[in-house]
């Protein structure tokens, strides 16, 4: 039975690392024509998506916070994502969760969006950039996960002193623990324009991770996982703000930007 806890917890925790970054590097958007941009479109966006994933084991839903930028740089549109805060919910009574460090150490590359105007119908498309976090990638998007914690690859992004980034697990009172991660963070996301000024669509993610240490070696095991089809389940939500909004700003007024954290419901 502890062992199928466990395997139980650790895939919980395999997309606990937000739901948003990603093979192309963005370089097609920048070489195609480029559309007029909007008044207004550029700016700062309060960010909410959610990522659902299921498995033979377990379903779960990621629940990511923080900022999109939106910038011209030469006439094109550009997308720069930041990370503050992530929530996990499963059908599962396991709990997992990450810090606002780790999550904050998710920092994918600026990168140019696909933007069109169908007859005043705004559509913004951002491209997957493949992002290390836990781990220092030289070609992101073909590089091998490591094993080893030892891997000079492995970095502290949390800077807890512990390989990759720490994941807490708690499976009950008397049974709880720590997973050590590298992951590469594979996301992209499909967003159209609202009279509102907010922006709303759906995520895609393809994101890898792999285990490479552990507080109990119960928890060392390979979790297997793939996003829910249905993309209703994976909803991203980008809402207009100040540029001077920070995270903490963005949590405290998280109950009115965005909706109720959603339960697993498939």
């Amino acid at each position: 039975m502890r062992l199928a806890a466990v395997r139980i917890a650790t895939l919980g925790v395999v997309a606990l690392l937000a739901g948003g970054c990603g093979g192309d590097d963005g370089s097609a958007a920048a070489r195609e024509p480029a559309n007029p941009i909007p008044d207004g479109l550029p700016g700062r966006y309060a960010h909410y998506d959610v990522v659902a994933y299921e498995s033979s084991d377990m379903k779960t839903l990621i629940v990511s916070f923080g900022f999109t930028d939106l910038t011209v740089v030469d006439g094109v549109l550009n997308a720069t994502e930041s990370f503050c805060h992530a929530d996990h919910r499963s059908d599962q009574p396991i709990e997992s969760s990450i810090s606002d460090t780790a999550t904050a150490a998710i920092k994918p590359p600026t990168t140019p969006v696909t933007l069109t105007d169908n007859d005043g119908v705004i559509r913004i498309q951002r491209p997957e950039t493949p992002t290390g976090i836990g781990i220092r990638f030289e070609d992101p998007a073909n590089d091998v996960l490591p094993t080893d914690p030892a891997d000079p690859r492995v970095v502290d992004d949390d800077g807890d002193g512990k390989p990759g980034v720490t994941v807490r697990i708690k499976v009950s009172e008397d049974f709880q623990g720590e997973i050590y991660i590298a992951r590469r963070e594979r996301f992209a996301y499909d967003v159209t324009r609202q009279r509102d000024g907010s922006l709303t669509g759906a995520v895609t993610d393809q994101s890898e991770q792999l285990i490479v240490g552990a507080s109990d070696d119960l928890f060392i095991t390979r979790a297997e996982w793939k996003q829910v089809p249905d993309l209703s389940k994976s909803p991203i939500i980008l809402k207009p703000v100040d540029t001077d909004w920070d995270c903490a700003r963005l949590m405290s007024e998280r109950p009115t930007l965005f909706p109720a954290t959603p339960s697993v419901d498939w």
